[in-house]
């Protein structure tokens, strides 16, 4: 009987353990927009992501690696470390909007951005890169450089895209900062990331 009992727990252990290693990770990577910066941890979009796939694709998990405030050369130092420690199938690149609030040079987004991607794929991870726009405030041409940033380097590497990670979010959906959507606007984040993201698993 004890025989038997060890035997048991044995399979139970194994099969806990395969179960945990069987989970597919994926890392979102980027700044306030996915820390959740102004709104409960509950109701974020990377939140709502992960109760919206263990709805339907529970072997996936979601890791936020989002860190407010981060600028794209701030995820180039990390992304290393972060690919090491959670080995996600699919990385969610969604930094450069503090670059461009700061005024940072495009081309320094550019290559920061591009050796992010490069890192991810080493690592063979999918990626998935959101799209960001900057007010017109900093100028019309620097603006429309960024715009465009974010295809060019879809293109480039062949990475899926979400054109603009906020569309259809409407000017009362924003914070009192009109940088950062609200609680009720992660829905539609979500609604954003999922129509790209969805296919890829």
């Amino acid at each position: 009987m004890r025989l038997l009992l060890t035997v048991i727990t044995l399979f139970i252990s194994l099969a806990v353990l395969g179960t945990a290693q069987a989970a597919e990770h994926i890392l979102i990577f980027g700044d306030s927009l996915s820390a959740g910066y102004g709104v409960a941890h509950d109701a974020s979009w990377a939140n709502l992501l992960q109760n919206e796939l263990k709805l339907n694709h529970p072997q996936f998990e979601v890791v936020n690696a989002s860190i407010s405030g981060e600028t794209s050369s701030g995820g180039l130092r990390r992304i290393g470390k972060a690919l090491q420690e959670h080995h996600p199938k699919i990385v969610i690149v969604e930094l450069g909007a503090n670059d461009g609030l700061r005024g940072s040079s495009i081309s320094d987004t550019e290559k920061n951005l591009s050796a992010i991607i490069e890192q991810s794929r080493k690592a063979n991870a999918k990626v998935l890169l959101l799209g960001i726009q900057i007010p017109p405030n900093y100028g019309l041409d620097y603006a429309k450089q960024f715009r465009t940033l974010y295809p060019l380097l879809s293109k480039r590497y062949k990475v899926a895209l979400v054109p603009f990670m906020l569309a259809g979010i409407p000017p009362e959906q924003f914070q009192a900062d009109n940088l950062h959507p609200d609680a009720q606007a992660q829905t539609q984040i979500l609604r954003n990331v999922a129509r790209v993201l969805m296919p890829m698993l």
